[in-house]
């Protein structure tokens, strides 16, 4: 529910990241050769014209973000996300497992289970749930 509209626009953002490329490729090559015109009318040296060249270039990429409001670190929002979410997820459901043998919440593990699984303590010795979670997972991440 939290992540998969996260991924959604993130695919947004690096699609529209990715359709900037042609528009940057071509500025950055009329920009090199304004800089060339003017660093010969300057007599900059080549270090000069490079700084100048990587400066001006920043700016109009980053314009560039600025007008489809796609810079890249908008699009690693769902790592920082997924990370603290698995995190929080891990602690709790070990916490969970990890009870003394007289602690409610173990006995209502080993009697919640569902189908071939009626105990939540015992190791899944058909690997149905870890193979199904490890697709599941996939799965979400391919599409």
């Amino acid at each position: 529910a939290v992540t998969l509209p996260l991924a959604a626009h993130q695919g947004r953002l690096l699609a529209k990241l990715e359709n900037l490329q042609p528009e940057i490729k071509k500025l950055a090559e009329h920009l090199r050769y304004e800089i060339s015109v003017r660093g010969r009318q300057l007599g900059w040296s080549e270090k000069v014209a490079r700084f100048h060249f990587k400066k001006n270039l920043r700016r109009i990429i980053t314009e560039l973000y600025i007008r489809d409001n796609c810079h890249p670190f908008k699009a690693t929002l769902l790592v920082w996300v997924q990370i603290p979410m698995w995190v929080c997820v891990s602690l709790a459901l070990r916490n969970c497992s990890v009870g003394t043998m007289d602690s409610e919440v173990q006995e209502q593990f080993s009697a919640g289970g569902a189908l071939w699984f009626r105990d939540l303590t015992a190791p899944d010795s058909t690997w149905i749930l870890p193979v199904a979670l490890g697709l599941v997972n996939l799965m979400i991440v391919e599409v």
